[in-house]
């Protein structure tokens, strides 16, 4: 459990690291978005290898599983960043229409998401134990939790 509390609070820390050093340099808030999608993806299999702790049999099954799981979820999450960019290039002029639409939209995606998220539950319990099935989507929803948060603090509330 501490393994992966202090993994997870060095990822916070490099993306955190990363949203600053983007801010620092005079970025754009996208550009700065961009980094923290790009330094996630880039480090979220080290991530999971490192607290899944897996057998090299349990490895040699699970990776090929995992690689397309994250294929699949990640032409989910390009839609999501299509979604944010949308909403931020409309920020001062979002109509109500826009607004309803771009939530139904995120709505949309979100279910998409859970939906491979779902869909994976099973190849995946396929290959490793239940506990590790278990340890794996929680850290999935973590790193997602990391994700969200930064996210979250760079996307301005629509104002009314």
């Amino acid at each position: 459990m501490r393994k992966l509390g202090a993994s997870l609070a060095v990822a916070v820390l490099l993306l955190v690291a990363t949203s600053v050093q983007a801010g620092e340099a005079g970025e754009s808030q996208e550009a700065s978005i961009e980094i923290l999608i790009d330094t996630l993806r880039s480090n979220k299999k080290a991530l999971v290898d490192v607290n899944l702790v897996l057998t090299d049999d349990e490895a040699r099954a699970f990776w090929p599983v995992y690689d397309r799981y994250q294929q699949e979820l990640a032409a989910v999450q390009e839609r999501m960043a299509a979604v944010i960019q949308e909403y931020t290039d409309n920020f001062g002029k979002l109509s109500d229409e826009q607004a309803i639409k771009l939530v139904s939209d995120y709505l949309s995606i979100e279910q998409d998401r859970m939906a491979v998220r779902r869909s994976y539950l099973e190849p995946i319990a396929a290959v490793l134990p239940g506990r590790k099935v278990m340890r794996f989507y929680q850290i999935e929803n973590k790193i997602d939790a990391v994700l969200r948060y930064e996210l979250a603090s760079h996307i301005p509330v629509v104002e009314q």
